[in-house]
């Protein structure tokens, strides 16, 4: 979210934001945090101030002065959209939600839709769906469309341009109406709609032959839930390909500090068998660039048995 242009309704206070910002890019947090507790002793109810100075404080180094200044923006932000639940869980100062957060995430991409391609392609090397496209190519390969195919998560259709070869019909859902309207342009999709991945999944419409999810289950939680409804959806001999962040540890999965999920290759696997699932393909690939360094991820097919 671009948290600069919502006005505190105080032109001392959004200069001081402003100027705040300004340290912040020179990564000088600690004193881009001073300003900010400056800009909140004028407007102490500014959710957006308190997610800033949250942030700031954090990045500097100061987690207690960010775990309060979170427990400030909950208390200030009562729609949910800055995912203060999120940041406190991600410093061990709260649990962390077990579904998806529908506020934040919403607010995320609606916010980040008309330059998604550009900042995640271009900027830091995304390759999920390219990847993601491999896998379900090679398990596909001289076999005839198939009838159905879904796109959890479509954002702007990346991922779909890889799916629709193989499907005579393509649906697309995501939480983010911004991303909807983007995929809408590329007149990839057969029907695309906006709602939320575990809701559309236990829908009463026909089932599908083919599933993907890329850079998507990183920011719901735990993994059997959503498994279960997946393999609800499918067909039978249908599959689901989709990638995870990959941590290493023994925990099924970690909120990490960028607000995502990583899962571990064993909670993935567990996850699909425990579904009723057949694990064709789990491999190890970077998903793209985080700071210059590779973000690490799990590339996975799982197949509805024919006879299910």
């Amino acid at each position: 979210m671009k948290i600069l242009q919502l006005s505190s309704g105080d032109l001392v206070a959004d200069r001081r934001t402003g100027y705040a910002a300004a340290l912040a890019e020179d990564k000088d947090f600690a004193a881009a945090a001073e300003l900010m507790e400056q800009a909140l002793e004028l407007v102490p109810g500014w959710a957006a101030g308190w997610c800033l100075l949250g942030d700031y404080r954090n990045e500097a180094g100061n987690a207690a002065g960010a775990i309060a200044a979170y427990r400030e923006l909950a208390e200030r932000d009562a729609d949910g959209v800055f995912g203060a639940g999120l940041k406190l869980a991600a410093l061990g100062a709260a649990p962390a939600p077990e579904r998806t957060d529908v506020p934040y995430v919403e607010t995320l991409f609606d916010d980040y839709a008309a330059r998604f391609e550009t900042a995640l392609v271009d900027g830091l090397g995304y390759v999920a769906p390219a990847r993601l496209g491999e896998l379900i190519d090679a398990a596909l390969v001289g076999q005839a469309p198939v009838a159905r195919a879904l796109d959890l998560g479509c954002g702007t259709g990346l991922m779909g341009e890889r799916l629709r070869q193989h499907a005579q019909r393509l649906d697309g859902i995501d939480l983010s109406a911004g991303m909807i309207a983007e995929a809408v342009r590329k007149g990839i999709y057969d029907r695309l709609e906006q709602a939320e991945l575990m809701a559309f999944l236990g829908g009463a419409d026909e089932p599908y032959d083919l599933m993907a999810a890329a850079d998507v289950l990183n920011y719901c939680g735990a993994l059997p839930p959503i498994m279960a409804a997946a393999a609800a959806r499918l067909a039978p001999g249908g599959l689901f390909a989709f990638t995870l962040e990959r941590h290493d540890g023994e925990e099924p999965l970690v909120l990490r500090t960028s607000l995502r999920y990583a899962h571990s290759g064993a909670a993935a696997r567990a996850a699909v068998i425990e579904a009723g699932l057949i694990l064709r393909t789990l491999v190890t690939a970077p998903l793209r660039q985080d700071r210059g360094q590779p973000v690490w991820g799990l590339l996975v097919l799982a197949e509805r048995p024919s006879d299910s």
